[in-house]
């Protein structure tokens, strides 16, 4: 296939596909009966694609816990019994609607799914094509179209980890996908799932291109869905708020949340869960560390004991570049960060361990003293950590840009010479930084790769207008279902 510029092909029966079943199997425990059924189920795919260059492991403390990262991908291939519910318009190839980072914290008390907008534009690092060759770069690609690279029914998983471990500086512990007959199968399995439909829906919601209202599909208010209606439910764009992509996916968190209650509510125990586990699995590709139900029971007993409050959906901050979304620089990078740090939304310190007094920061004073800041590294944003950090102590930024090289180990402090007492003063909060008198006026800043390891290992605290988006499992199921 053509890897530049080339745009996957757009359905109008998009939905959050199977993201609910993953979730689900991951909150399992049970016996040998299940271990027989899911053991039969499961299917693996190749790890050949992942990347050479990827974020090193996390290392577990004395306890052996570690943070897990896993990715859950929903493909809406309409190939098999995939396109009885949905329609075979799109065809057969693999694509991924749906994309959730799961990220489980060292305490195992905490955990946080950040959904990643499936028009955003991001970059897209090198990929395995089925003819054993590998993809190029692909800086500002459509983030879905990692997933159908290489034009199969299957998807491409692998790439599409290679993507998320490049954006987030995450390393992805596990992967599963998940086709949406497995998804309407699961849903069946539990009897329901108790959800808040907005609005009412019609058949021309469900299709705009019909031409009128049609059928109610919908009816508004508390749902008991399975099956094709809960398809429906998490699909369904127009008709429901702003009518995007994005909108609809606060829809998809809401049902995940639901589905979560219901299996803790009825109590982890087999004959609850063999039915929801035997159906979730027979539409499930993992990678090979899920690939047996020992592995996949393991990791899902390690997960039960989290709260429903402490489990957090949240959207990847984005916004709107044309017909695509762009995602919002540096608070991504900041919300990343501070997954890195094991620090939840909140900035609860989840890493399991008692986390060190911080060095009280120096007592500065920068009032009417005018700095111009550079970034002199290649970490993308380290200028405005910089220029955020000083203007704090009152100093004055009058402008912040690209050094003319960007290949500075150490951070510098350019100064003139009547400036040499104010740029010591500067240099308190750089320790280490090279103080570097110049024929010039006023004082430059130019940070270097030491302030880089320095700003990515204290992450600040989100901004509540970020925070404050995050649904946690037990939220009103009729809250936060739309934008507008």
């Amino acid at each position: 296939m053509g890897v530049r510029g080339r745009k996957p092909k757009r359905s109008r029966k998009r939905w959050v596909i199977g993201i609910a079943v993953s979730l689900a199997v991951l909150v399992v425990g049970a016996g040998g009966a299940l271990y027989l059924k899911l053991n039969a189920n499961i299917s693996t795919f190749d790890s050949a694609g992942l990347s050479k260059d990827r974020p090193a492991a996390a290392k577990a403390d004395a306890n052996g816990d570690k943070p897990v990262n896993v990715l859950l991908i929903g493909s809406d291939t309409r190939s098999g019994e995939n396109g009885k519910l949905g329609g075979s318009a799109a065809g057969p190839i693999g694509r991924s609607d749906t994309t959730i980072l799961l990220h489980v914290y060292p305490d195992h008390k905490h955990a946080v799914g950040i959904s990643i907008p499936r028009d955003s534009l991001v970059d897209i690092p090198k990929c395995l094509l089925p003819n054993g060759s590998w993809s190029p770069d692909q800086p500002k690609a459509q983030f879905n179209s990692a997933f159908s690279m290489g034009d199969t029914a299957q998807g491409n998983p692998a790439c599409t980890q290679n993507t998320i471990e490049k954006l987030t500086g995450l390393r992805v512990d596990h992967t599963m996908v998940v086709d949406f007959a497995g998804f309407a199968a699961m849903t069946s399995a539990v009897h329901g799932v108790d959800v808040c439909v907005p609005n009412t829906i019609y058949q021309g919601d469900m299709n705009p291109n019909l031409g009128y209202k049609g059928k109610v599909v919908l009816q508004a208010g508390m749902r008991n869905l399975s099956g094709q209606k809960a398809l429906d439910y998490v699909r369904v764009r127009h008709g429901v708020g702003d009518n995007s992509d994005v909108g609809r996916m606060l829809r998809q968190q809401a049902f995940l949340s639901a589905l979560i209650s219901k299996v803790k509510g009825e109590g982890m125990n087999p004959t609850t869960l063999l039915p929801l586990a035997n159906a979730a699995t027979k539409s499930l590709t993992v990678d090979s560390g899920l690939g047996t139900a020992t592995k996949l029971m393991s990791f899902g007993l390690s997960l039960k004991g989290i709260d429903l409050k402490n489990i957090q959906f949240i959207t990847a901050p984005w916004k709107y570049d044309g017909a695509r979304i762009d995602l919002v620089h540096p608070d991504v990078d900041d919300l990343f960060a501070e997954l890195r740090a094991d620090r939840t939304l909140q900035g609860v310190n989840a890493s399991g361990k008692v986390a060190p007094k911080p060095t009280p920061a120096p007592a500065v004073d920068g009032t009417g003293i005018a700095v111009n800041v550079f970034n002199g590294t290649t970490t993308d944003g380290l200028g405005g950590k910089a220029a955020d950090r000083i203007a704090a102590d009152h100093f004055t930024v009058t402008g912040t840009t690209t050094a003319h090289t960007q290949d500075h180990v150490t951070t510098r402090i350019e100064y003139g010479s009547a400036d040499a007492a104010h740029a010591r003063s500067l240099a308190e909060l750089f320790p280490g930084a090279q103080l570097v008198p110049l024929h010039i006026t006023g004082i430059n800043l130019v940070v270097g790769q030491d302030y880089a390891k320095v700003a990515t290992a204290t992450p600040k605290a989100l901004p509540k207008a970020l925070t404050q988006q995050a649904r946690s499992a037990d939220a009103n199921p009729c809250s936060k279902l739309s934008y507008g």
